[in-house]
């Protein structure tokens, strides 16, 4: 009997299961995009940390408002602006990511809706994180007590959504000095500073343990079949269209405050 048979007949959907590790985040985001729009099957994504420290922002992120651009451009870091909503994040080999790309039907009883979906992720997690620290869903992010750890965004279509979060495992405390504190927080921020607003995951579980719990919890809602990433099985189409993009160095520049604008700061 075949995985999807096996799966049809215990009455679970199923689930493809793609790993990496240390993946650039621009290609797993292409990737996510392309299953997203291309795909008509569920997936599961897992990149255990990024190489390259980058910073990602929402689909609507304006650099000048979210981002130190001086200091950005000073030290060449990249910035990717993906395709779903959200906010903005710094990401290295110190962030777990997990995506779920579903179609609207996969999970019985949510709706393809925002809160839906995140409320459905936090029973998920919440499985993950039995008898850790003291987790839940606080607003649209994953916390331990007050304190964040996990990131979410998410973009739905006709008949598919992606929800994909960043969590902290750990993280460096002077790459949050390219971000600049949002004009929109969370109320529970309570206008903390980002090393007072987060914390790492890793002072709850090892980077191993989370994956693994993560893969059994989502096993007791899927019919899961792991895929390797380089496998035929993953589509991959080189004239996908990604609405995923890198900025360049003249979009930052861009970004920069005039000469007139700063001069106005300094009088402030």
């Amino acid at each position: 009997m075949s995985t999807i048979s096996q799966a049809r007949s215990i009455g679970l959907p199923l689930m493809n299961i793609v790993r990496f590790k240390g993946a650039p985040i621009l290609h797993q985001l292409y990737l996510e995009e392309q299953l997203l729009r291309t795909s008509s099957e569920n997936w599961c994504v897992i990149n255990d940390g990024t190489n390259i420290p980058t910073i990602v922002m929402g689909i609507s992120g304006k650099p000048s408002e979210l981002l130190e651009v001086r200091s950005v451009l000073q030290d060449q870091v990249p910035v990717v602006r993906r395709f779903s909503g959200g906010g903005t994040v710094i990401v290295d080999h110190g962030t777990l990511f997990v995506t779920f790309i579903c179609n609207k039907n996969a999970v019985p009883g949510v709706q393809p809706y925002p809160q839906p979906i995140m409320s459905w992720s936090s029973t998920l997690y919440n499985e993950v994180f039995q008898g850790i620290g003291h987790f839940h869903l606080r607003e649209n992010d994953y916390v331990f007590g007050n304190r964040k750890f996990g990131g979410n965004a998410q973009s739905i279509t006709k008949n598919r959504w992606v929800h994909h979060t960043s969590f902290l495992w750990d993280y460096e405390a002077r790459n949050m000095a390219y971000l600049k504190l949002p004009m929109r927080t969370p109320k529970y921020r309570l206008a903390r500073d980002h090393e007072e607003f987060v914390c790492r995951m890793k002072d709850f579980l090892s980077r191993e343990a989370f994956i693994d719990r993560t893969l059994k919890a989502v096993g007791t809602q899927f019919s899961v079949r792991p895929i390797q990433s380089e496998a035929s099985s993953v589509p991959h189409d080189a004239t996908f269209q990604h609405s995923t993009t890198m900025l360049t160095k003249q979009e930052l520049e861009a970004a920069l405050p005039s000469q007139s604008e700063t001069y106005e700061l300094q009088r402030f």
